[in-house]
């Protein structure tokens, strides 16, 4: 699939693509964040819980276990306020009253909840998508080296 691409176009796109991987995993991660926030909100209210202080409800709200996570190794990653995902984000959020979601009237609340799990999961598919490509080239790349049409040393020196 990747056969006339160079080995540092392979290298390149490669990058390139951990790189947007990078940046959909953090805006899915601050999604989920906040749809936790959205959804212990309701909770909060069904269950007719008092209100806490902001930074009780978040301890709780992110103390919670969700399960394993991924398990391709982590990188370190610096994603830019004005990405325009990160963006995407926060203009959603905006319109649907996130700032004042212990104000929002019920209906409002759960189409806050409803829109954000629809954003999470464009992204979620946006992820694995990325993830396929990302499989894809490194395939690409151990082929290469397998077959004698890169050189493992020079790998190593870059």
């Amino acid at each position: 699939m990747y056969e006339e691409l160079s080995l540092d176009e392979l290298r390149t796109k490669r990058a390139e693509m951990q790189h947007q991987e990078d940046a959909v995993s953090f805006v899915r991660r601050l999604a989920q964040g906040r749809l936790d926030i959205a959804r212990d909100e309701l909770r909060r209210r069904i269950d007719n819980e008092p209100l806490l202080d902001v930074a009780t409800n978040l301890a709780g709200v992110f103390g919670q276990e969700h399960g394993g996570g991924s398990a391709r190794p982590p990188r370190e990653t610096i994603i830019s306020g004005d990405h325009p995902l990160v963006l995407e984000l926060e203009h959603l959020c905006e319109d649907l009253g996130f700032g004042s979601i212990r104000t929002l009237d019920e209906t409002s609340l759960r189409t806050a909840i409803d829109e954000l799990a629809k954003f999470e999961l464009l992204r979620s598919s946006e992820r694995r998508a990325l993830f396929d490509t990302i499989d894809a080239l490194t395939t690409a790349l151990v082929q290469r080296y397998k077959s004698g049409g890169a050189n493992v040393d020079a790998l190593l020196n870059d």
